[in-house]
């Protein structure tokens, strides 16, 4: 079994998949709209064949975003290396985006770091 997709609401669909297809290196499709709701998606699919749906909708409601409360917690990239962990960072920092922590290496040996991505939404690198 293989999780086919993870699904991402978010309030500004453009500007989500600017994010994931200029720093991630995702490919858009092109796009999904409803007219009867006017829900919106696009599927981003990122190298190895993992894909991230992006939806959004009039009627959305804003949560407050809380590190640690029940949800999902992140999406995580692997980038291939230490220094792609560093560049991404330094870049998405550069780029606006609050970086939460690191580059660092975990207690149980990953080399990441975490930016407060698009809308709040924590988005971690790793090697």
């Amino acid at each position: 079994m293989k999780i086919e997709h993870v699904a991402l609401y978010v309030k500004d669909l453009e500007k989500a998949k600017d994010f994931f297809t200029t720093y991630l290196n995702g490919k858009a499709n092109n796009g999904y709209h409803n007219p009867t709701t006017d829900f919106r998606s696009y599927f981003i699919t990122f190298e190895d064949g993992a894909r991230l749906e992006i939806m959004t909708r009039p009627e959305l409601v804003e949560q407050t975003k809380h590190p640690y409360h029940t949800c999902y917690s992140h999406i995580a990239f692997s980038v291939g290396s230490k220094e792609a962990v560093d560049e991404l960072t330094a870049r998405l920092d550069e780029a606006g985006y609050s970086v939460s922590s690191g580059p660092h290496t975990t207690g149980d040996g990953y080399y990441e770091s975490c930016i407060v991505g698009l809308e709040e939404n924590f988005i971690e690198i790793t090697e």
